[in-house]
């Protein structure tokens, strides 16, 4: 799990917790909900085996959000699909809430502004954490549910601008992203959200961030910056 939510719990028939661990993890770190578990990721020497379901969600999350960042559609929707599916299996609707929300999370990261539908059906099921995430991607978590997110997070739902401090790639463009819906987001942000995308290679975010800063460049009236801008998106779609 990347540092952008809440680890799951050890609770039978949920993931476990300890999520840095897992070599691929340490790698990749993309995920904001589902990525939980090292003992997934790596061959662990003793303990109960984790169960198929968990490695199988752990795998199509991973894949669904990279492929979304990097702007491939059709594998976003086939391994999304899969993820839901393997959490379903468990009849657990805050499992499956949570692959919702990772889906949302990445879609407020490349400043896409949408209700997120999927999470909304599972609401009323779904625990206080999860709710306090969603609120929180929708811009509006403040008091009670800003305490329930992880530090980074609280502090941006708190009112803080500064994400450059967010370890997790993933988490400071979500966090960049949450300003943004709530008109907080200074040049600063939005520099910072061009540079995470550019460095992961996520062309989606980071079509999306250049946007932005061509358009405060145009508004400064400086035409020679913003064409500049303008020529990296080309370069990147």
């Amino acid at each position: 799990m990347s540092h952008s939510f809440h680890a799951l719990t050890r609770r039978k028939g949920r993931l476990p917790q300890n999520a840095e661990a897992g070599p691929r993890m340490a790698r990749r770190r993309l995920t904001t909900l589902v990525l939980a578990a090292s003992a997934m990721l790596c061959a662990c020497a003793s303990g109960p085996k984790v169960p198929d379901w968990s490695i199988n969600a752990v795998g199509h999350t991973e894949r669904f959000t990279e492929a979304y960042l990097k702007g491939d559609t059709r594998i976003e929707v086939r391994e999304f699909t899969l993820a839901r599916a393997e959490t379903a299996r468990t009849g657990q609707p805050e499992l499956v809430a949570r692959v919702e929300l990772n889906r949302c999370a990445a879609r407020v990261a490349s400043l896409v502004f949408e209700a997120c539908t999927g999470f909304d059906a599972l609401k009323v099921d779904a625990s206080d954490v999860e709710r306090a995430y969603a609120s929180y991607l929708s811009g509006q978590a403040a008091g009670s549910e800003a305490a329930l997110l992880p530090p980074h997070h609280r502090a941006v739902a708190q009112g803080g601008a500064n994400i450059a401090g967010i370890e997790d790639p993933f988490a400071r463009l979500v966090a960049a992203g949450v300003l943004m819906r709530r008109s907080a987001a200074t040049p600063e942000t939005v520099a910072t959200a061009v540079d995470t995308a550019s460095r992961q290679g996520w062309s989606r975010p980071l079509l999306a961030w250049l946007g932005v800063q061509a358009r405060l460049a145009e508004e400064r009236g400086d035409t020679e910056e913003a064409a500049r801008i303008r020529r990296r998106m080309d370069l990147a779609s």
